[in-house]
């Protein structure tokens, strides 16, 4: 047989553990951002309106090409990459503890039949 990695199963735990509040924060950043995009859009068209943008397709356009627009666009991007960083990292580890429950089994069962 060759020789694996050992999985350090409590490493695993102590991972998912840890950063499932910072997964959250992560999550509800990400949210935030999306939902106060559609209010920042009507701000800055209602301030294309006072500027003297007369119809909503260009008070849109002034809102999109706003600077404030963009950088929050930039801040959800950077949410939405952390968010899924953490996805990914909890993803992995759920992963190795699925392996470990199956290596595990397989082990007893290998033992049993001795």
């Amino acid at each position: 047989m060759s020789e694996e990695p050992e999985i350090n199963i409590f490493a695993c735990l102590d991972f998912l553990r840890d950063n499932a509040k910072l997964y959250a924060k992560a999550k509800a950043d990400r949210i935030y951002l999306e939902e106060y995009r559609k209010a920042k859009k009507a701000i800055l068209m209602q301030q294309a309106e006072l500027g003297g943008c007369k119809t909503s397709a260009n008070q849109e356009r002034d809102a999109y090409a706003h600077p404030e627009y963009v950088e929050l666009l930039k801040g959800l991007q950077e949410a939405v990459e952390r968010e899924e960083s953490l996805r990914w990292l909890i993803v992995s580890a759920q992963a190795k503890v699925e392996v470990w429950r199956t290596l595990s089994a397989s082990q007893r069962y290998e033992a049993s039949k001795i």
